[in-house]
C-alpha cells in the first residue's frame, strides 16, 4: 500500500465519528520565557487520552468481515493497547492485548476497561513478540502492529492535517520518536498538506535508537534504555526509518532532567495533564531555542496517560 494525499484525506473522514479534533493551545508565559512561537496539538485531550486511537482506528476500520469475526491483537506498554481495544469496543470485536509486567497500571486498567483480553509478559522485546504470536495462532486475530503498518501510520498523519489546516502559516513541526509511526505520518502529513514544513523530533537520551538510525540508514538499537519516557522505547522498522530518513531534518536527544523539567513546566503554567513521552518535543525546543526563534512551530502533545503515583518519584527535591 501506498500512502497518498488522497488516502490521508480519505483515513481524516473514516475516523472522524470515533475521534476528536482536538483543540491547538498557546501559552504566552512560555513563549515570552523561551522567546518562542509555539502552537500545542493537544492528543492529550484525544479519545482514549492519546493521539494513537487515530492509526488504531484507521486501521480497524479496514478490517474484512473475516477478520473482525476472528478479532484484533497487538503487544503495547499502554496508549497503542488502548487504542486498539477501544476501536474493538466500538466495532463490537475481540481485542487481544499482550502487555509487558513493566506497563503503568493506569494504563493496563485503562485496556482492561475497554473489554480487552489482557496478557502480561516479561518486559523485553522477544517475550512480547513470542507471546503474541501464540494468541495470534490460537484465535486467528490479526495483528495490528503499533507502528509498523501503512494504515496505521496513514491515520497518525491525520494529526498534522488538522495542525496545518487550523495553523497554516506553520513553519516547523516536532514530535516525539519511538517506534516512528507519529513521525511517519508527520512527516507525510506535511509533504502532502505543507511541503515547506520543516519536520523535527525529539527523542530521550535514555532510548535513544531513531537517533543512531536516522545516521547510519539501518535500524539501530539504544545503546542503553532508561527513561521516564515509557512511550518511547520501541525502536524503528524500516518503514518508519525509509520515511523519516527521506522527510526529517533533525532527532534531537534531550536528558531525564530536561524532561522533567519541560512536563512541569507545562504543568505549571498550562495546567494540562501530560505524559513524560509527550512533553519531549517541547523539551527539545526549549534546548535549542536558537532554531525554533522566528519561527511558528506546532508541538504535537501526544498522549496524557499519566500515572499520577510517580509525581512524588519525578518531582521530588533529589531528582
Amino acid at each position: 500500500m501506498k500512502i497518498t494525499k488522497a488516502s490521508i484525506e480519505a483515513a481524516s473522514i473514516r475516523i472522524a465519528p470515533y475521534i476528536h479534533n482536538t483543540p491547538i493551545m498557546t501559552c504566552k508565559s512560555i513563549n515570552a520565557l523561551y522567546g518562542l512561537d509555539l502552537y500545542f496539538k493537544c492528543e492529550n485531550f484525544q479519545k482514549i487520552g492519546a493521539f494513537k486511537i487515530r492509526g488504531g482506528m484507521n486501521a480497524s476500520l479496514q478490517l474484512t468481515k473475516e477478520q473482525l469475526e476472528k478479532g484484533v491483537a497487538t503487544h503495547s506498554s499502554g496508549n497503542h493497547a488502548q487504542a486498539l481495544a477501544f476501536a474493538a469496543k466500538m466495532l463490537g470485536i475481540k481485542a487481544y492485548i499482550v502487555m509487558p509486567e513493566s506497563s503503568p497500571q493506569v494504563k493496563v486498567n485503562a485496556v482492561k476497561g475497554y473489554g480487552a483480553e489482557v496478557i502480561m509478559c516479561e518486559p523485553n522485546q522477544q517475550a512480547r513478540e513470542e507471546t503474541l504470536q501464540n494468541i495470534v495462532n490460537k484465535t486467528g486475530a490479526t495483528f495490528v502492529h503499533p507502528y509498523d503498518n501503512d494504515d496505521v501510520i496513514e491515520g497518525q498523519a491525520t494529526c498534522v492535517k488538522e495542525l496545518i489546516e487550523e495553523v497554516p502559516n506553520l513553519d516547523i513541526i516536532i514530535t516525539p520518536v519511538g517506534g516512528g509511526g507519529l513521525l511517519s505520518g508527520t512527516c507525510l502529513g506535511a509533504h502532502f498538506f505543507k511541503p515547506s514544513l520543516q519536520v523535527f523530533a525529539g527523542e530521550p537520551e535514555g532510548a535513544a535508537d531513531a537517533v543512531l538510525s536516522f545516521k547510519s540508514g539501518n535500524v539501530e538499537k539504544a545503546p542503553f534504555v532508561n527513561t521516564i519516557a515509557d512511550g518511547l522505547l520501541t525502536t524503528l522498522s524500516e518503514r518508519t526509518l525509509a520515511i523519516i530518513k527521506e522527510h526529517v531534518t533533525d532527532i534531537i536527544l534531550v536528558t531525564e532532567e530536561e524532561i522533567k523539567a519541560a512536563l512541569r513546566l507545562i504543568y505549571e503554567r498550562m495546567k494540562i495533564v501530560v505524559e513524560p513521552s509527550c512533553v519531549v518535543p517541547f523539551a527539545a525546543a526549549l534546548k535549542n531555542p536558537e532554531i525554533f526563534k522566528g519561527k511558528k512551530v506546532g508541538v504535537i502533545l501526544t498522549g496524557g496517560n499519566v500515572d499520577l503515583s510517580k509525581f512524588g518519584e519525578w518531582f521530588s527535591p533529589q531528582n
